[in-house]
């Protein structure tokens, strides 16, 4: 076991010290959901549940880090402060892109894996996360190192709410109350995460829970829970819900939400089941040699794509990255090895900067060829 801190900075945000438990909870103790005894009702149906817990389709590597190599982890967790944020303000779009004309195909990057994804005139916004901190508690955790880029009362109708899993950087109970009280839109979400969302009390008929390979069907688009290779958990229990990437398919048009993963062989079986895509958002942040099973790398991320998607074809805009400090490694070092890793296998990686949509049925896409992270 890492521990809480290294636990923490994979990204989960996962609460296991019991004098940090302690000081969280003092900010929100609801923010925790719901305990494992409600959310295996729904959990037990599902293949992919052994023994009270999902499991996912590739094993996870065991490492085992000793005491030693324990420390030197955490002491480059605190050494590498200044490195992993910017040193100036992140930009935003200004003025945010913020359209309420529907289109065929477009997607606008809030910062992190929190997106909204235009395809064929439907709008799906996935993992949104609006507060200062992914943390239960408003005090403690990691905080953003930009400003939200768009109000979340100033989002369009939707249409979904799709969710990756639990973890407190995908998963935001202050966000998904304001977009219940603020939207119409279901929240689709993997099983056993809506047990997280009955517990704010959200309405069942808001909810829609479903497995890997599980769809549903909103006129004619439609959602298609997939596979991931992560983890879940909220506190001290771990994989009682389960994680997923998210395919969306309209009519003419196709997206694949990566979410928060491993790079995994389910990637090519879903290229094939339910590709070719027109853009990808895949992850490429928050990784490290000490989990390499549970997020990807920049290479990975471009191997990915183009397991998902047609040669030469698709968008692939990078998620998970630039909003919260997970990681030790530079700030921006995810872009500059996505870029690096994507001209020679020729792949178009598109870089918005928080709040800009973008169309990857326009012409060009001008901030592909923009560097602002270097600014």
């Amino acid at each position: 076991m890492l521990g809480a801190a290294l636990r923490f900075a994979v990204g989960t945000a996962t609460v296991a010290a019991s004098g940090w438990v302690l000081r969280a909870l003092q900010g929100s103790p609801r923010a925790v959901g719901a305990r494992p005894d409600e959310i295996w009702p729904v959990a037990r149906r599902s293949p992919n549940y052994q023994d009270g817990v999902f499991v996912n389709v590739d094993p996870a590597s065991s490492i085992s880090l000793d005491r030693e190599q324990q420390r030197m982890l955490l002491w480059e967790l605190v050494g590498s402060r200044d490195s992993a944020r910017p040193g100036k303000p992140i930009p935003l779009a200004v003025p945010p892109k913020v359209q309420t004309t529907p289109v065929d195909l477009a997607a606008s990057w809030y910062g992190h894996s929190s997106a909204l994804i235009e395809v064929d005139g439907y709008r799906v916004l996935t993992d949104p996360v609006w507060s200062k901190r992914c943390s239960p508690s408003r005090t403690v955790g990691p905080e953003r190192m930009h400003e939200v880029p768009v109000p979340l009362q100033a989002l369009p109708a939707l249409d979904a709410v799709i969710i990756s899993h639990d973890h407190y950087d995908h998963l935001d109970m202050d966000t998904i109350v304001a977009l219940a009280h603020s939207q119409r839109a279901p929240f689709v979400v993997p099983l056993g995460v809506g047990a997280h969302l009955r517990k704010w009390r959200i309405p069942d008929n808001r909810i829609v829970e479903l497995d890997w390979h599980e769809s549903h069907q909103i006129g004619d688009l439609t959602l298609v829970c997939t596979p991931a290779r992560h983890f879940s958990g909220r506190l001290l229990t771990r994989n009682t819900t389960l994680w997923a990437s998210w395919v969306i398919i309209g009519p003419r048009h196709r997206a694949f939400f990566g979410g928060d993963t491993g790079y995994t062989k389910s990637f090519a079986e879903i290229g094939m089941d339910h590709g070719p895509f027109d853009v990808s958002l895949l992850p490429v942040g928050a990784y490290h040699p000490a989990w390499p099973d549970i997020h990807m790398n920049p290479e990975e991320a471009v191997r990915a794509h183009l397991d998902i998607a047609e040669a030469g074809k698709g968008l692939l805009l990078p998620i998970h990255w630039a909003t919260f400090r997970l990681a030790p490694h530079p700030w921006a070092e995810p872009i500059e090895r996505l870029l690096a890793a994507a001209d020679p296998a020729g792949v178009e990686v598109v870089v918005p900067r928080p709040g800009e949509r973008i169309d990857p049925t326009a012409p060009s896409a001008p901030s592909a060829f923009d560097p602002w992270w270097q600014r």
